[in-house]
């Protein structure tokens, strides 16, 4: 019997939380259920100005994905202490509150293209 896949799974390059990232998604019952991208900054990478030269890289992967294992959920995990959100930041005091906003913009920005991109399928 063919594996079920239930989403794409976004996350973060950072080895602090690799092991975190996967006890989170064994513990939601996704082991062997999703397809897996890892990029600096996770949703920060894919959305960002700054790191524009990833966005193509990874919709095209995400294409696949929707293609090969009809997904139509997208996981994003994002984490604190972000060093692609220090870089979005530039010069300006890194603090909780700019880093808040940084993620927050990240998800917003990548929740309307996945609803646009997913709608299409």
């Amino acid at each position: 019997m063919p594996t079920k896949y239930k989403a794409m799974v976004l996350s973060c390059i950072d080895p602090r939380f690799q092991s975190k990232v996967f006890n989170f998604l064994n513990k939601k019952n996704l082991k062997g259920k999703y397809s897996y991208f890892t990029i600096a900054g996770a949703a920060i990478g894919v959305t960002a100005p700054k790191f524009k030269k990833w966005h193509n890289t990874f919709w095209e992967n995400l294409n696949t994905s929707i293609k090969i294992h009809n997904i139509k959920k997208l996981f994003v995990i994002n984490h604190r202490d972000c060093g692609a959100a220090k870089i979005v930041n530039g010069k300006k005091e890194f603090n909780n509150q700019n880093e808040t906003l940084i993620h927050q913009s990240s998800f917003k920005k990548l929740k309307k293209k996945f609803k646009k991109k997913i709608s299409k399928t």
